[in-house]
């Protein structure tokens, strides 16, 4: 770490130690501290097996790939099976990011319609829209907008900051929307990072804290009626991992640190996620002395996929694939041959898709592997009751505008409301 005294030394002239600089890459799975494995609906399981047999190849290639909404048409998701789109920081319906939150229900609904067209006997599968609602749902105009989380963090609250997850995932629900790619659980250890905003503390255990209450306010207790449906939305655990801890602070950096280290300081908040039940997890941008995270088959399926047992879906970040050695943002199998099962490919997708189908064909991209992925992104929508949920516009919340940005409303059970749907 090198922090305020840190920073003081090199200021004077001190030199300050290099950590692990030539340590390798290598993986030990086994002396990752263990998690309780989640537990399988076997209702759940048999659908996702039919579901999956029924699929072509071009389907479950295009399951695996997601755009962005600024160069993805309702008519790509039905023409390419895409099995999810996002919105990014720039990115809105009609490209007008001062358009009224009625826009997005009405593209959410777009999206779903063309999801669901028919085509032949293909089975039908609902779409996903991921967004980056990191402080509040900070992309639509009137939305409660939260302290960001470096901030949030010097509280050290964590129920308030479930409240926060609770409000974020309701006014989600009001533009139809169905996830985020929330919480950033990044231990940030050297001040010069330039995203340090984006932590909770330098302190694992108040990160780890936080994770807990910020994944049960967006995705709901897990085990309960309303897990992942009603006003909750998924979740999903970023950026595994040590974003926050790379050399000099250099952003999308290599975290040079000895194994022991990345346990003790970085893998805390992900236990706690995945004890909430996170539903996703997305790769960093980052390296570990040297390995790509969008590249690590011992960090994605060894560690998160084998040691904790994560049956969910492993997300990308933008065009982090392309980061890999040897790959390109239109092509990139190895990143899916290490654990990556759901690419984010803004603006690659379509070049990317084509790559992924010729991979799949010739064997180069194993079909086991594929199965798995799929079956991953399958198992996440069917828990989230995306199959039969309907059009966006017909969920619980859509549409009502009115508590977009809500002042709240009176105590219920001796507690304050942060807002209405938070008591």
């Amino acid at each position: 770490m090198v922090g305020r005294l840190g920073l003081c030394a090199v200021a004077l002239g001190i030199a300050v130690p290099a950590i692990a600089l030539s340590q390798e890459a290598v993986v030990h799975p086994s002396t990752w501290p263990s998690v309780a494995a989640s537990p399988k609906d076997a209702a759940i399981e048999r659908w996702v097996e039919e579901i999956l047999r029924r699929m072509s190849l071009e389907q479950k290639v295009g399951q695996t790939i997601q755009g962005d909404i600024a160069s993805v048409t309702p008519q790509d998701v039905a023409t390419y099976h895409l099995g999810s789109v996002l919105n990014g920081g720039s990115s809105s319906p009609g490209g007008d990011e001062f358009g009224p939150a009625s826009s997005w229900v009405a593209a959410a609904d777009a999206y779903y319609d063309a999801s669901m067209q028919k085509q032949g006997q293909l089975p039908r599968i609902p779409i996903m829209w991921g967004s980056d609602a990191v402080h509040g749902h900070n992309n639509i105009v009137g939305a409660t907008l939260f302290p960001h989380n470096i901030g949030l963090g010097a509280a050290n609250d964590p129920a308030l900051i479930e409240k926060i997850g609770a409000i974020t995932a309701a006014e989600l629900r009001v533009t139809g929307l169905d996830w985020t790619f929330a919480p950033t659980l990044a231990v940030a250890r050297d001040d010069r990072w330039g995203r340090t905003y984006e932590s909770f503390s330098e302190e694992p255990s108040i990160v780890a804290a936080y994770a807990t209450a910020y994944v049960r306010g967006l995705q709901g207790e897990r085990g309960s009626r309303d897990w992942l449906r009603g006003q909750h939305v998924i979740a999903t655990a970023k950026h595994f991992i040590a974003d926050g801890g790379t050399f000099e602070g250099r952003d999308r950096g290599d975290a040079k640190v000895s194994e022991g280290e990345l346990i003790r300081l970085f893998s805390p908040p992900y236990v706690s996620a995945l004890d909430a039940g996170v539903q996703s997890v997305m790769a960093s941008f980052s390296s570990w002395n040297g390995a790509k995270m969008h590249g690590s088959e011992g960090m994605l399926t060894g560690v998160l996929k084998r040691r904790w047992g994560f049956d969910g879906v492993v997300v990308g970040d933008w065009d982090g694939h392309a980061r890999v050695p040897g790959c390109t943002p239109d092509d990139c199998p190895a990143s899916m041959a290490a654990g990556l099962d759901l690419y984010m490919a803004p603006a690659s997708w379509k070049a990317l898709y084509a790559s992924q189908l010729a991979s799949a064909r010739s064997g180069k991209l194993p079909s086991a592997r594929l199965d798995d992925a799929v079956r991953r992104i399958l198992r996440v929508k069917l828990r989230a009751g995306l199959f039969e949920a309907g059009r966006p516009s017909t969920r619980p919340l859509a549409g009502r505008y009115e508590l977009l940005g809500s002042p709240g409303i009176a105590p219920s059970r001796g507690r304050r409301c942060v807002s209405r749907w938070s008591c």
